[in-house]
């Protein structure tokens, strides 16, 4: 049975704080009676002194993006659904690898409600902010909500700077709402100052074709189209919800009929 660790004397403890070893500080005790009874050199103490402390700031780092990111929920590559996504593997893996990150390239994932797109989204934030990248995960709802404000008070160019300082943007839900004139000129600012300069992120239901549909400028629509697909890496899903599939399988009982099904007992649940 080991002894108990002699504490630190007031003065090492004064000084670890002013030199802010904050992660090697609760354990010092401990390994300088390790190296005691160990008889380690000096150099072998200075380097677990180092590995401690670079360890524990790694992980304080990362901690700290992850939850600067704003991610909602926590989703990853390993808990996604492969077997029955529409998603071949091979797409899967490569958006996994980081690789669209690394050129630069944009991450555009278009396909129905429920078929995986916010989940390969946030999984591949998450992997980004593992990898030591500041990421920025927003609603378009949010985002155009945000660049309002600073068109407001003259400061949607800060704003736009400020979300460019993060590795990559994550847009989600884009479309779910039609945007006015004046939110569609904002996205395309935003998507202007990103081109070529930071990787985004963008998930939607509409195909590209349609998003017509909720920028009524089809001239802006074309240019932000033009400069988000320029270097891209498109996903396209399909299928049925997997929201609606989990449901099902949890109510037996009742059949949960697809949307836009006839009413009564077989009407869906919501």
């Amino acid at each position: 049975m080991t002894s108990t660790a002699p504490p630190l004397t007031p003065d090492l403890i004064a000084g670890l704080k002013r030199v802010q070893l904050a992660h090697f500080r609760p354990v010092a005790a401990e390994l300088l009676q390790t190296a005691t009874t160990q008889r380690w050199s000096p150099e072998q103490l200075l380097r677990t002194l180092l590995t401690t402390e670079i360890a524990g700031r790694d992980r304080a780092n990362q901690a700290a993006r992850l939850k600067a990111a704003g991610f909602p929920v926590e989703k990853t590559f390993d808990a996604f659904q492969i077997a029955v996504s529409s998603v071949p593997e091979a797409t899967v893996n490569y958006v996994a690898s980081l690789e669209w990150l690394h050129a630069q390239e944009n991450l555009c994932l278009i396909g129905p409600a429920g078929t995986g797109k916010t989940h390969l989204l946030l999984a591949a934030g998450r992997a980004a902010v593992l990898a030591g990248h500041k990421v920025k995960y927003l609603i378009a709802a949010d985002l155009v909500e945000t660049l309002y404000r600073g068109l407001a008070d003259n400061t949607v160019g800060k704003v736009i700077d400020t979300l460019l300082r993060h590795d990559a943007i994550l847009v989600d839900e884009l479309g779910f709402a039609p945007l006015d004139e004046v939110g569609t000129q904002l996205l395309f600012r935003f998507v202007a100052a990103a081109y070529e300069r930071r990787s985004l992120g963008v998930a939607s239901h509409w195909p590209f074709d349609q998003w017509g549909r909720f920028l009524p400028q089809q001239s802006t629509a074309a240019s932000l189209l033009d400069r988000l697909l320029h270097h891209a890496v498109i996903v396209v899903t399909d299928g049925e919800s997997f929201r609606m599939k989990e449901a099902r399988s949890r109510t037996p009982a009742r059949r949960i009929a697809p949307f836009g099904s006839g009413g009564g007992s077989d009407a869906p649940v919501a």
